[in-house]
């Protein structure tokens, strides 16, 4: 990772790009004062949220109103969403994490729902324009360009659509590859930061051990489903870890993902996921942004094997599809007996968001051997519930219909249901429930006449 110091030694690098550079350094507390009651602002998401420039922005709560603040998930806190100042910030949320969703939930923030692929459309269409972006990027090349680094896919075309761009430089952010770069001549001003990259870590949610073994039963489950050769997709949590430890012996595997983990490191280093086999951007990691730790971080720095692109390419069911054998593998919190996939709220309530589940099911349905899957746990941890249900909790969301589910996988084994009736679905969902279950939903599916 290289430091505008490192740079400043090298002859190579052009004075007027040192100089460009240093004459648009500022404190943070003097780049927020460019924001004014009314803005619009972009900030960069996930392991890349720019909290030097936020928390200097919730300084000015006396200063401002009525300032809409737009991001997907954020790792870390965030001092804007605290009760009380939603009429000075009001934020709007693309996708839904732990750290807002309470504020969404009392209506003190607002939830866009929609495809991953089509979020940057809001602003390369002028749906939505943003004034102000905050952006937290890696210091510039000898050619004046910075990275993205670890986010790139809900970022860069907003931010190349915004009035000023206010960036944090920090020497720590990796430097990643692909179309993730930005100039310093569009920064408007730069706050130099020397902080660590917000961690993930992996496996950090404590389970018991009967609902870490039900992940692992899944995941193999899953892992029976993936053929040599395979492109895959795959979000974060402890089911894909458990999925990339039961592919030791798959050979030629590659990915195409709105993001990745730490897992993937393992598989890269075996030799298993080479990327070669693929059909669209073979030899190549094609992702949005990454979520984990530093030795993820470290992984992406300037490695020519993985290209960032953003997300309206990325998760693009079309541009998918091109991966012969694409293999997407999505979560779920409940699922009805004909097939329908509630992910994103629990009855009314938001819990998450589309995420890129739509873009990938459809596009692995697409691909030429393609295998769109949706996974999920028979029942609630406290096995109380079934997630295998009659009917959706009234007030969920639907959002992959029943004319998009293919496999669904539970820790009973998978069915496939594409292209069968109701009666088939009823009975082949039933069949992979918690045995707790199964007579209910047998008797309420006889009773509404599916089987």
């Amino acid at each position: 990772m290289i430091s505008i110091d490192d740079l400043k030694t090298k002859n190579s690098i052009p004075f007027n790009i040192l100089k460009n550079y240093k004459d648009k350094i500022v404190t943070a507390d003097v780049a927020v004062k460019v924001v004014k009651s009314g803005d619009k602002i972009l900030v960069h998401s996930n392991c890349a949220f720019p909290t030097v420039l936020i928390n200097a922005l919730v300084r000015r709560k006396n200063e401002l109103e009525n300032i809409q603040i737009m991001h997907a998930l954020a790792v870390g806190e965030i001092s804007y969403i605290a009760p009380g100042l939603e009429k000075i910030f009001r934020h709007n949320a693309f996708f839904v994490g732990e750290n807002t969703r309470k504020a969404v939930q009392e209506g003190r923030a607002d939830f866009t729902p929609i495809f991953l692929y089509e979020t940057p459309l809001l602003f390369s269409k002028n749906i939505i324009k943003p004034d102000i972006a905050f952006i937290h990027i890696s210091p510039p090349d000898e050619h004046g360009f910075c990275s993205f680094g670890v986010e790139v896919g809900l970022t860069k075309t907003g931010a190349e659509k915004a009035k000023v761009i206010l960036a944090q430089v920090n020497k720590n952010m990796p430097r990643t590859l692909g179309d993730s770069f930005i100039h310093i001549n569009k920064i408007s001003y730069i706050v130099e930061v020397d902080e660590e990259i917000a961690e993930l870590p992996q496996g950090s949610r404590e389970t018991s051990p009967e609902v870490n073994e039900i992940h692992k039963k899944i995941a193999y489950n899953i892992s029976q489903l993936i053929d040599d050769g395979a492109t895959l997709q795959m979000g974060i949590g402890a089911i894909p870890d458990f999925v990339l430890k039961y592919l030791s012996d798959r050979k030629g595997l590659g990915i195409h993902s709105e993001m990745f983990s730490d897992g993937t490191i393992d598989l890269v280093e075996k030799g298993i996921i080479t990327n070669e086999m693929k059909t669209l951007h073979p030899g190549k990691i094609v992702a949005g942004f990454v979520l984990g730790t530093k030795k993820l971080y470290k992984f992406i720095n300037n490695n020519p094997m993985i290209e960032f692109h953003p997300q309206e390419y990325v998760n693009d069911p079309f541009i998918i599809a091109k991966n012969n054998k694409m293999t997407a593998i999505n979560s779920a919190i409940e699922i009805d007996i004909t097939g329908q996939v509630c992910s994103d709220s629990i009855g009314p309530k938001i819990f998450s968001g589309f995420g890129g589940q739509l873009d990938f099911i459809r596009g692995a349905a697409r691909s030429e051997g393609g295998k769109p899957i949706i996974a999920l746990a028979s029942t609630t941890k406290d096995f109380k519930i079934s997630r295998i249900t009659p009917f959706l909790n009234p007030g969920a969301g639907v959002v992959t219909g029943r004319g998009d589910v293919h496999y669904v996988v539970t820790e009973y084994g998978y069915v496939q249901l594409f292209g069968k009736t109701l009666r088939e679905r009823a009975q082949l969902l039933i069949s992979i429930a918690h045995p707790l279950f199964r007579d209910r939903l047998i008797d309420y599916a006889r009773k509404n006449n599916y089987i």
